[in-house]
């Protein structure tokens, strides 16, 4: 199998997920060859995950028939041969459908593979000094080891066929003694981490993924975002996604001194600690957001809108905003008016309905109700449809509506009057009153994240659905 010369750059996908073989141009003369063996614009532009290689390392085999493996490293691996051919063979060893599938090739100087953490390699060389190289998206260390997952290079289910028979072929004696399929533990996958998960949005997470054991929640005892410790305590390399679900929303104590230094610290100092994890582990940051980063001039607000808060609350929310766009991997989630578990407006008004109370209720303010079964929903399909990252507005559907209709629509599910509730002007229902400003227009609009393939539901359809399930068996 000699080197075939100024091949084009392609990509070749594999009966195992992520594992992609490409073809790399070499460019040879009467003095040898040259090849880019790693470049990164021109291999992500084809597909190739950009996992930003840290270590280069080297396997130098003197002999043919030298075999090495079968490895799952807690690491993704880019691999070539720099000279000599060797035989590749890869095993899926990480938990899943997949798991155990099988595909080999010979491989020389023209060819590169990229091999996702928790897939097993192995290869044995063809020609007498063949060097096989690595880029690996992680630092080596000795504590790594204990993480790794192996396979018994004559594992009879994967039925590798080596040209150099095992018996033939020079082995280590740790590879020798490493289990068969049927007694390897799979490599789990990483985990998605969900922050401030003991809040109405992290209540509809917990729901949301119930049973998933891919994804872990800590509230504030579990992770405290305001200590250091916390960051630098746990282990990122087993994550591959924060959800911060955490938020400072008491939008008129946000506009006392107390107040004020309480929301930056959570809703912008935080937020920067996650997005520096973010960034320096390569993770998925999911951050969610507010209608009270606009003014509410405009009757309806898409993700281009530029910010402009009107009180401390959105000023803090713009900037966890603004800190969050620049993490390579996010999914700002923006939000208005929202429903969970715990109180809220939609709980008060059915209360006040049941002891016969008649309110005045704001009727200037328009928006749309965001139920947090329906975001912790939105969240899941962006992350499993791997949408393109960005911002997404995400409330329920529907026209928009004031205040005073969602009240007139909570008294008449609980069975009284709609006329029991009086419509009044904000600046009426506040005056005399020290509370922050509010933006008159909420409606966001939803065409991308309808265009990403979720379709929320109706607002009314998830009021009727909240008050018969939170409200009227209470």
């Amino acid at each position: 199998m000699s080197i075939e010369f100024s091949k084009e750059l392609t990509a070749h996908e594999t009966p195992i997920p992520g594992v992609v073989l490409y073809d790399l141009p070499v460019h040879g003369d009467n003095r040898g060859w040259f090849k880019e063996n790693w470049q990164r614009e021109k291999m992500v532009a084809l597909g190739l995950p950009d996992f930003r290689p840290v270590q280069n390392n080297i396997s130098f085999n003197e002999k043919a028939g030298t075999t090495r493996g079968i490895h799952a490293e807690p690491w993704d691996k880019f691999i070539s041969v720099a000279t000599g051919r060797i035989f590749g063979a890869w095993v899926d060893l990480r938990e899943g459908p997949s798991f155990g599938a099988v595909f080999t090739a010979e491989m020389n100087p023209s060819q590169a593979i990229f091999i996702p953490r928790g897939v097993g390699n192995a290869f044995q060389t063809l020609e007498d000094n063949t060097a096989y190289t690595y880029l690996v998206n992680d630092h080596w260390s000795a504590d790594a080891q204990g993480q790794y997952t192996f396979l018994n290079l004559a594992d009879e289910t994967a039925a590798i066929g080596w040209p150099v028979p095992l018996e033939e072929a020079e082995l280590s004696n740790k590879d020798k003694a490493h289990p068969r399929l049927a007694d390897v533990v799979p490599m789990p996958a990483k985990k998605i981490l969900v922050v401030g998960a003991d809040g109405q949005l992290g209540k509809a997470l917990r729901e949301q993924y119930d049973g998933d054991a891919t994804v872990e929640f800590a509230g504030r005892a579990g992770f405290d975002l305001g200590s250091e410790a916390s960051f630098a305590e746990r282990n990122w390399k087993n994550y591959s996604t924060i959800i911060n679900a955490a938020a400072y929303t008491a939008v008129d104590a946000a506009e006392t001194a107390e107040g004020r230094a309480a929301a930056w610290a959570v809703n912008v100092a935080a937020v920067a600690r996650l997005a520096r994890t973010a960034v320096d582990h390569d993770l998925t940051l999911v951050h969610v957001s507010s209608d009270y980063v606009f003014d509410g001039a405009r009757e309806s607000h898409n993700e281009t809108e530029p910010f402009t808060p009107l009180g401390v609350y959105g000023q803090t929310k713009a900037a966890g905003d603004a800190v969050v766009s620049v993490v390579p991997r996010h999914y700002i989630v923006r939000t208005s008016w929202v429903i969970g578990e715990g109180n809220n407006f939609v709980r008060t008004m059915a209360s006040l309905a049941g002891r016969g109370i008649e309110p005045s209720v704001v009727n200037d303010q328009i928006g749309r109700l965001s139920f947090t079964l329906d975001i912790a929903a939105g969240i899941r399909h962006l992350l499993e449809s791997q949408a393109d990252y960005g911002t997404y507005n995400l409330s329920n559907d529907g026209d928009g509506q004031s205040w005073a209709d969602i009240a007139g629509d909570v008294y008449e599910l609980v069975g009284e009057p709609r006329s029991a509730v009086t419509g009044v002007s904000t600046e009426e229902y506040f005056k005399g009153k020290d509370v922050a400003p509010r933006p008159l227009h909420s409606i966001l609009d939803l065409t991308k994240i309808k265009g990403s393939g979720f379709a929320p539901r109706p607002a009314r359809v998830a009021l009727e659905e909240y008050v018969g399930q939170h409200v009227m068996v209470e």
